[in-house]
C-alpha cells in the first residue's frame, strides 16, 4: 500500500500523458479543459487502491480510474448546464467558455470515452467493468433527476432523499473501489463489501455536506455557507427539522423556504435557528455517525490485511473529518 499522495502523482500523471490533441478541436479541447481544473481526485484513487489492497499492482487499475475520472467529470459538465453554473472550480464552466451545444456535445463524448477505457482489460475483465459501470451511470442520472424534481416538490420524504443522494453521489465512490476489487479479481464477497463501504461512506460524506453547508466555517469549508437555504433545497436537516417542529414552528419554515430575499443573511440564520431548535441537527449528525459506522463495518468484514484496512480506515477518517 502506498500513501494517498503516491496513488494520486501516479494517476495524474497518467491522466497527462491522455490527452491528445485531436480534431475536432471544438469537441476534444472542452474535455482536455475540464480535466485539466484538477480537483482531488478522489474517485480515481480509491479504484487504485481498491486495486492494490486487494494484492494486484494499482497500475493495472489506472485505465479504469481514468474512466472514473472522465465520467464523474461529464457529470459536472452536465450538470453545470442544468444549474446554469458559471463557475467550476474557481474557472469558467465549459458551457459558459465555449456555448451550450458544445458543452452538451463534450460531455456526450467524455461518456463514450470513458467506456473506451475499459477496452484495455481482457474480456471477463472488461465485461465485469462494463455490468457495473452501466449501472452506476444510470443510478447518477436518476439520482440527478430526483434532485431536479424535489426542487418542486412539497412532500419529499427521507427515504427519498436518502436514495437520491445515494445514487447521485455514494454509488460512484462505491463502484470506484468496486472496480479495483474486480480487476484484482477478489471474492464476490469481497468486492461487494469494499462497494458497500465505499455506498456509506459517500451517504455520510453527503449528509456532512448538507450540515457543512449550513454551519460549515466559511474560510474552509470551500462553498458559500447557506447555499442550500438560500436556494430552498430540500435537505436532510429541512426535512428533519419539517418533521419535528409543531405546526407553528413547521409553517414559519415553509414559509421562509417559499422566499428568496436579496439579502438573505436573516433568512439563513433564521432557518439555522429553526434547524438547531427542533433537533434537526442532531438527527443530522446522529445519521452521518450511522452510515460512517455502516462503512467501517463492511470494512471490518473484508478479507485483507490489516495494513490495508487501516489505509481505507485512515482514508474514511480523513474524508469525514472536515471542518465545522
Amino acid at each position: 500500500m502506498q500513501s494517498l499522495a503516491a496513488y494520486q502523482a501516479s494517476f495524474q500523471s497518467y491522466l497527462n500523458q491522455q490527452q491528445p490533441e485531436k480534431e475536432p478541436k471544438n469537441l476534444y479541447e472542452p474535455v482536455r479543459y475540464i480535466l485539466g481544473l484538477g480537483g482531488k481526485r478522489i474517485r480515481p484513487i480509491l479504484t487504485l487502491m481498491g486495486t492494490e489492497i486487494f494484492g494486484k499492482d494499482h497500475q493495472e487499475a489506472l485505465p479504469a480510474a481514468m474512466a472514473v475520472e472522465v465520467f464523474h467529470n461529464f457529470s459536472l459538465v452536465h450538470d453545470d448546464i442544468m444549474d446554469d453554473a458559471p463557475l467550476r472550480r474557481g474557472n469558467e464552466t465549459v458551457h459558459e467558455k465555449w456555448n451550450l451545444n458544445t458543452g452538451i456535445l463534450s460531455g456526450d463524448a467524455m461518456l463514450i470515452l470513458a467506456y473506451q477505457y475499459f477496452e484495455q482489460y481482457p474480456p471477463e475483465i472488461f465485461k465485469a467493468l462494463a455490468q457495473l459501470f452501466s449501472k452506476t451511470a444510470l443510478e447518477v442520472c436518476e439520482g440527478q433527476q430526483w434532485d431536479i424534481d424535489f426542487e418542486t416538490r412539497d412532500d419529499v420524504t427521507l427515504p427519498e432523499y436518502l436514495k437520491m443522494i445515494e445514487y447521485k453521489t455514494a454509488v460512484l465512490v462505491g463502484a470506484a473501489l468496486q472496480m479495483g476489487a474486480i480487476i484484482a479479481q477478489t471474492s464476490t464477497e469481497n468486492a461487494q463489501l469494499i462497494y458497500d463501504f465505499g455506498r456509506n461512506l459517500g451517504i455520510a460524506f453527503q449528509l456532512q455536506d448538507d450540515y457543512l453547508d449550513a454551519f460549515g466555517n466559511p474560510e474552509t469549508f470551500g462553498k458559500q455557507v447557506g447555499g442550500d437555504i438560500i436556494e430552498n433545497k430540500k435537505t436532510y436537516l429541512y426535512l428533519k427539522a419539517v418533521e419535528f417542529a409543531s405546526d407553528e414552528v413547521r409553517e414559519q419554515l415553509t414559509q421562509l423556504y417559499s422566499i428568496r430575499p436579496t439579502d438573505p443573511t436573516d433568512k439563513i440564520e433564521s432557518v439555522k435557528v429553526i434547524f438547531e431548535n427542533t433537533g434537526a441537527v442532531a438527527a443530522t449528525r446522529a445519521a452521518i455517525e450511522q452510515y460512517t459506522e455502516l462503512a467501517f463495518s463492511s470494512l471490518n468484514q473484508l478479507k485483507i490485511s490489516d495494513q490495508a484496512k487501516q489505509m481505507l480506515h485512515a482514508f474514511g477518517l480523513n474524508l469525514m473529518g472536515r471542518s465545522v
